[in-house]
């Protein structure tokens, strides 16, 4: 699995919209600022995890975004899927369907692709805040950190 730049940037602005969950809405400018990201580049980050419904955008003055639902129910998986990066841990392995050494061994490989898929599934944007914030309390920091 090859993780991009929109999918890092995705995770971090999602980590720091649950940080912040308790404002009515967190800017793009706001989250790039904190997360020393590029806005433009968040911007159309999140317009493409909005359409996925992990997030919602709140118009006006005081507008921005915040999360669609709690951490707990958004996955590391949701968020990859959300900006379109492949969630295909290893490539599909090529082997002759004559050699059972060969078929053993595609078979090990599909077995551990599909619990690592699995596993990026099962974890949740509350682990990842839960994580970050023993880490931040590992390092002495305050309640704003960079993710």
């Amino acid at each position: 699995m090859k993780l991009t730049t929109q999918s890092y940037y995705a995770v971090k602005a999602l980590l720091d919209l649950t940080c912040h969950r308790d404002q009515p809405a967190v800017s793009v400018n706001t989250i790039a600022q904190r997360q020393n990201l590029p806005a433009p580049y968040l911007e159309k980050i999140l317009l493409k995890i909005r359409r996925a419904g992990l997030i919602k955008s709140v118009r006006g003055a005081q507008g921005g975004y915040q999360l669609a639902c709690a951490p707990e129910k958004i996955s590391l998986g949701a968020i990859l899927t959300a900006v379109g990066d492949s969630i295909e841990p290893l490539p599909p392995v090529e082997y002759d369907k004559n050699s059972p050494e060969d078929w053993v061994t595609a078979s090990v490989w599909r077995r551990l692709n599909r619990k690592l898929k699995e596993a990026v599934f099962e974890i949740s944007l509350a682990d990842l805040y839960y994580d970050a914030r023993s880490r931040q309390a590992d390092l002495g920091g305050g309640n704003n950190f960079i993710v």
